[in-house]
């Protein structure tokens, strides 16, 4: 190849010496079994090494950007990466706010807004303000043409629910209100001396119990610590839990002033003093949501209803719809307003206006042309999956014009159905064809039939893959894959026999068979309809229409429909809240719906979705799944009793490094620049001390047992069931090739799931299970979604029922019954446009 990427003897990680040539200005597509490789060699090895050139060609100081284990790497463009993680997840992020879309809405809603006036109600016209950068929080005053009452001039701040002169006063522009659970942080049957407030200390109660006493003598009456806290007083209970200068408890004595002092009773309060906290701690992102989730109640605010915006603001209109209507609106639907704005504004008013909704068009039509077009601008960015975050990050791409870049996506079909990849099929041939490299990590077997040249990585995963199997055409790797059967479950997934790779002469493509056909997802099990279901009725929440929707128990369930249709809202909001609420007495408010009826048929309900199982680094595969505690009592075994099984781990004190406390690096802070995680000098990144690391279990010490990969450790720990049971287990869900050390914050949201499933799947089931996933083949290859749907096609075997929330065909195809939900996204969705078995969904018309 001519005008090629050259990477000559790739050694990270499981990469096996790869030499490749990739094709520049075209749509490669990079692919292979999970573990297989193709992360560590598109963003560990190529991107990293472009970010490394062009810092170093603009005189920048690279030592930070270290080289990857490469030969070499010629012919390489500056690159740009667009990866699964959804990095800003502020409660005051919004779609519209990351897009900027929310940013002209306001420019030109100051600008040719209309208002009632204050003083005699009439409207007020716009005043056709100039200025881009109008962002002033008061704004010059005008006076009404009606009633000369003075008006506050319009601009941008004006429609800013993240500043003073736009923000809604009660919630501050969050659009709702945190609230606690009191029933979460009190015992009302029991009295205050003795334990009533479960998160006080034995010290901590008498301390406390002590200031409530003071505060009641300052204000004349008697608290009461050993009386059932159901039974006090109004004036106790708001004293206890509020505090003395509470508006709660002033209402009892407005005229008398709190104690001065903390040992005269001015005691803050149960409710307050939590609150007090979160307020200090709400950039914490994991102290703010295990708070909201363990004692906190959101709520819509009651002032704005959920807006952010203040009174004055919510009033202004651009020819009948104020600037909250149109945040509600779909973008298709704020593509179509925006269509038809030309035609119901003035010749003046299109004067001032014209370039701003320019830009707005093209904003919007950018968002819809990536997919998400269902999307409405106030949906906050931390509810988007991962693969709508991408799709986000795409749409900017597109705008920016960048010609001579290297584009390094990963997986951004991740959540889009099918109906929609030829769409994203042609954004990435737009960004190729403004002359650019596009390299996709993609699974999706029209993409791959998309793509200008195909990489297959494997032949398995972890360090069964790490070589280039297969590469060429679409039509050429297909070919490669003659001979190829599917790959055996057990430990070293994916060995294949052996073909000719195109051009390569490498092993037998997997990818090339399910490309050609030669190999297929395992067809419906033909179990259909059953009597035992589950029925939702009138479920309501968000686009949902009044849907009655019945689900057959002891089956496998699949919700299908396109992005934004109502899934997800049906299948874990309503569904699987009421589950929580039902079986547990507990958790977050339900979607609207009359209610769901079959509940005597279930023992429990068990919802794994794609949320992180931890934001702390020290949490792996190997802690969550809970083998890491058998791996640990088998070492201390075999040290002969010289260590305990605690002398095995690195997150307390014992056997680990005390130098870096068992996390391998540490983290020096750079002047002016982000801190960087270096390799401890103390156990050179073996986290342990070194009489940790003389005990060896079949020839490998503790640290290596956590580098190895889930597979790898199945052959070492043979002889052990208790420990192959629950590793078997993660190998069966696809994550054969994950390191028992990865930290849980390098997990995709799909590998978050299965590992999830996996540790859910080795706890007693109490009588029949309804098992709710959410998307469970992100990230997985047509081999690896085989071996997943063997597991799943268990569970209905042994009585349990599945429900996943899926777009990937191959699941489709495998399911005993299919909801269909459409027939588009957002408002034009939520309907129930088929259901049955896949056979009788297939002849219901478009």
């Amino acid at each position: 190849m001519e005008d090629c990427i050259r990477i000559t003897g790739a050694r990270l990680h499981n990469l096996d010496n790869v030499t490749l040539s990739i094709p520049k200005n075209k749509l490669v597509v990079m692919t292979g079994l999970s573990g297989s490789g193709k992360s560590t060699l598109a963003f560990d090895t190529l991107h990293r090494e472009g970010q490394r050139q062009y810092m170093e060609s603009l005189g920048m100081v690279t030592g930070l950007v270290s080289r990857p284990s490469v030969e070499s790497i010629t012919g390489l463009s500056p690159s740009i990466s667009v990866d699964q993680h959804l990095t800003n997840r502020s409660p005051r992020s919004t779609v519209g706010t990351v897009t900027e879309v929310f940013t002209y809405l306001r420019l030109l809603w100051s600008r040719i807004g209309i208002r009632p006036c204050p003083g005699c109600g009439k409207d007020v016209p716009p005043s056709h303000a100039y200025e881009y950068d109008d962002e002033d929080t008061e704004g010059e005053r005008i006076p009404c043409p009606h009633c000369a009452t003075p008006v506050p001039e319009l601009v941008m701040g004006s429609f800013s629910f993240n500043k003073p002169a736009g923000a809604c006063p009660s919630c501050t522009g969050l659009g709702e209100v945190i609230r606690a659970d009191v029933r979460r942080l009190v015992d009302g049957g029991r009295p205050v001396a003795e334990g009533a407030v479960l998160g006080w200390q034995p010290k901590v109660t008498e301390r406390n119990v002590s200031l409530l006493r003071a505060a009641a003598r300052h204000y004349g009456f008697t608290f009461d610590a050993q009386r059932p806290l159901d039974e006090l007083t109004a004036q106790e209970r708001d004293l206890l839990l509020y505090g003395v200068e509470s508006p709660e408890f002033r209402r009892h004595f407005p005229d008398t002033e709190p104690p001065a002092t903390v040992t005269a009773g001015r005691y803050e309060g149960v409710v307050t003093a939590l609150l007090r906290r979160y307020a200090e701690r709400i950039e914490d992102t994991e102290y703010r949501e295990r708070t909201e989730k363990q004692v906190l109640v959101k709520e819509v605010c009651g002032e704005c209803g959920g807006a952010r915006l203040r009174a004055e603001s919510r009033a202004v209109t651009v020819h009948g719809l104020t600037i909250v209507e149109a945040t509600r609106l779909s973008l298709d639907e704020l593509a179509a307003w925006l269509g038809g704005l030309r035609d119901r504004v003035s010749a003046d008013e299109w004067l001032f206006v014209e370039p701003v909704v320019a830009d707005l068009d093209e904003r919007v039509r950018r968002l819809v042309d990536v997919g998400v077009g269902y999307l409405t601008l106030e949906q906050p960015t931390p509810s988007l999956s991962a693969g709508e975050a991408q799709r986000l990050r795409l749409a900017a791409l597109l705008g920016s014009g960048l010609t001579g870049v290297l584009y390094v996506l990963d997986e951004p079909t991740m959540g889009l159905h099918p109906a929609d990849t030829a769409r994203l099929v042609g954004v990435l041939r737009r960004l190729r064809d403004l002359g650019n490299t596009v390299l996709v990590i993609e699974h999706d077997l029209d993409v791959l039939r998309a793509a200008d040249h195909v990489v297959d990585v494997g032949p398995g995963a972890g360090r069964h893959g790490g070589r280039i199997v297969a590469q060429g055409t679409p039509e050429e790797v297909a070919g490669a894959g003659a001979g190829t059967e599917r790959p055996s479950t057990g430990a070293g997934t994916g060995e294949a026999g052996s073909a000719t790779g195109a051009g390569t002469g490498a092993v037998g493509s997997v990818t090339g068979a399910y490309l050609s056909g030669r190999l297929a997802a395992p067809a419906s099990k033909g179990r259909g309809d059953a009597a035992r279901a589950l029925v939702i009725r009138g479920a309501r929440a968000h686009n949902l229409k009044d849907l009655t929707v019945r689900i057959p128990l002891g089956r496998l369930v699949t919700l299908t429909g396109p992005s934004g249709s109502g899934k997800s809202t049906l299948a874990l909001d309503i569904l699987g809240r009421a589950a929580r609420r039902h079986f547990h007495g507990a958790g977050d408010r339900p979607g609207e719906h009359d209610g769901i009826d079959g509940w005597e048929h279930l023992g429990k309900v068990v919802t794994i979705d794609q949320e992180p199982i931890s934001r702390l680094p020290r949490s792996n595969a190997a802690t969550y799944s809970e083998v890491f505690t058998p791996i640990r009592e088998a070492f201390a075994a075999r040290s002969a009793g010289r260590l305990t099984p605690g002398a095995f781990s690195f997150n307390v004190p014992g056997g680990r490094c005390e130098r870096c406390e068992g996390a391998g690096v540490l983290s020096v802070h750079m002047h002016f620049l982000p801190p960087v995680d270096v390799r401890c000098p103390g156990c050179r990144g073996r986290r342990f001390r070194p009489e940790v690391l003389s005990v060896r279990y079949d020839g490998h010490d503790i640290a290596e047992v956590l580098e190895a990969t889930v597979d790898e450790a199945l052959t070492v720990f043979g002889d052990a069931p208790a420990i192959t049971a629950r590793l078997r287990r993660l190998s069966d869900v696809g994550l054969g090739y994950l390191p028992l050390g990865q930290p849980a914050t390098t997990l995709s949201g799909g590998e978050a799931q299965r590992l999830k499933l996996a540790k859910e799947l080795g706890r007693r089931a109490a009588g029949s299970t309804l098992y709710l996933l959410d998307e469970p083949t992100t990230g997985l290859h047509s081999a690896d979604t085989a071996r997943l749907l063997d597991v799943l096609q268990r569970l209905v075997d042994t009585g349990h029922s599945v429900v996943t929330i899926e777009h990937n065909l191959d699941v489709v195809h495998a399911s005993d019954w299919l909801i269909d939900l459409g027939p588009q996204g957002g408002a034009g969705g939520g309907r129930v446009m088929a259901e049955g078995t896949p056979e009788q969904v297939v002849g219901v018309r478009a």
